[in-house]
């Protein structure tokens, strides 16, 4: 997808780790390889977290200015392609690559969207990214 220039898309995903290898899996993240942080960088992807719940749920969200071109960088990188083999053990249900196969989240509220067109005196009718 690709955004409004200016305006970042962002993205929320949904995996679940399986429970047995949440820690191992914390571990690979206590800190991600340098030469991935790199490649996600890179891809154009910023202000990326995950939050692991209970039960291995873990959440993910970043934004960029185009998640198309992002996941296609990614998908070419001989880096990621590796971390993401390394790591589709670790999920429940997976069919293929994490960074391809994540649930996507719909995205139904956010402060400084509906704030900017609060302040501008125009309902936000823009859709969810």
């Amino acid at each position: 997808m690709t955004s409004t220039p200016g305006t970042p898309v962002r993205v929320c995903f949904e995996l679940r780790v399986r429970p047995e290898l949440v820690d191992e899996y914390v571990a690979r993240h206590s800190p991600v390889r340098p030469e991935m942080l790199a490649e996600i960088e890179a891809a154009g992807r910023r202000n990326y977290s995950l939050f692991l719940g209970a039960g291995g749920r873990l959440i993910g969200y970043y934004e960029t200015d185009d998640d198309e071109a992002a996941q296609a960088y990614l998908a070419a990188s001989p880096v990621a392609t590796a971390w993401e083999q390394e790591m589709a053990p670790f999920f429940v249900g997976l069919d293929g690559r994490a960074d391809r196969a994540a649930a996507p989240l719909t995205e139904v509220f956010n402060l400084h969207d509906q704030l900017t067109a609060s302040a501008a005196g125009t309902p936000d009718e823009s859709p969810a990214s």
